[in-house]
């Protein structure tokens, strides 16, 4: 089934809103239940919608049990301790806009794993982008620094600060060992594998460290069902559809909207405000990200 014009034109910029979303379901779930907790209860319901939906595409389930622990390990990398790290530096105070700017580099820091994993050349263009990107960042932690109370940061602790970086690691190592060894596997059986090894790891965490108290408010159900749906699986069909249509670069490109997508939603939604000098660094950020992927973009084009 083909989609139809308008909306192959509209994927791209749903898929980066859809995306732009899991920083605030973060917020959103918070009173309901602790972050592993939560991710626990995600992961696993993510798994028995996919058990539904892969029968229904070709290729789906193949692999051999070697693709099988690559994809669980990409898993624990990038739905593990990504999420798991954004949660808990949200639960710990870190305003969700503030930690989608942080994982906003994600582009650059994977370039620079890919050309340390992949030996692909980083390039000019991409330590530029890199430098003018963590000196956005530092514009924008500037602006919450709190030396004078005695704290590193004024309303989250240092700690928020570590969870976050673990993350942005955790995605960007994850992406690149997804592309050295998950290529010869159907990407929603990969995802099931990754989500079975990021549900242990995450009712690891909650058993040594959360209480699994859940509160079933109706609230807590539909950012749930939001996170499951949407972000789970939704955005896992709108990608695959993409890379069919040859849209990945285009996504690609869209990404360092994320962040600027984040603030303003974590405004409406929670009053999250940027002062002037942390919007100067996220644009800072939004160029660094795009002057990485010029080179790439030429690519596409000249293709």
């Amino acid at each position: 089934m083909i989609a139809p014009p308008w909306f192959i034109v509209l994927m791209p910029w749903i898929f980066v809103w859809v995306w732009s979303t899991g920083f605030l379901v973060a917020k959103f779930g918070q009173p309901y239940a602790e972050p592993f907790t939560l991710l626990s209860i995600r992961f696993a319901a993510a798994m028995l919608v996919l058990l539904l939906i892969i029968p229904r595409f070709k290729g789906g389930w193949p692999g051999t049990p070697r693709l099988w622990l690559h994809s669980m390990l990409v898993g624990l990398l990038i739905h593990g301790i990504y999420l798991g790290g954004v949660f808990q530096a949200i639960a710990l105070g870190m305003p969700a806009g503030l930690s989608s700017m942080v994982i906003g580099l994600q582009p650059l820091v994977m370039a620079l794993f890919a050309g340390l994993m992949l030996k692909e050349q980083v390039t000019r263009w991409q330590w530029l982008g890199l430098v003018i990107g963590l000196g956005g960042l530092y514009l924008v932690l500037a602006e919450r620094f709190a030396w004078q109370t005695g704290q590193i940061f004024d309303g989250f602790s240092g700690w928020s600060a570590v969870l976050v970086t673990a993350s942005l690691m955790g995605i960007s190592v994850g992406s690149v060992y997804q592309k050295k060894f998950c290529q010869g596997m159907n990407l929603l059986t990969s995802i099931w594998w990754q989500y079975l090894a990021a549900a242990v790891f995450c009712f690891a965490v909650a058993l040594m460290f959360e209480t699994r108290n859940v509160d079933w408010q109706l609230a807590f159900v539909l950012s749930l069902t939001w996170q499951v749906l949407a972000l789970s699986i939704g955005a896992i069909l709108l990608l695959m559809l993409m890379i069919n249509l040859g849209e990945s670069a285009r996504v690609a490109s869209l990404f360092y909207l994320v962040p600027p997508a984040v603030a303003v939603q974590a405004w409406w939604w929670f009053d999250e405000k940027l002062g002037l000098q942390a919007l100067m660094g996220v644009g800072l950020i939004a160029v660094g990200v795009a002057l990485a992927r010029l080179k790439l973009l030429r690519k596409t084009e000249a293709a």
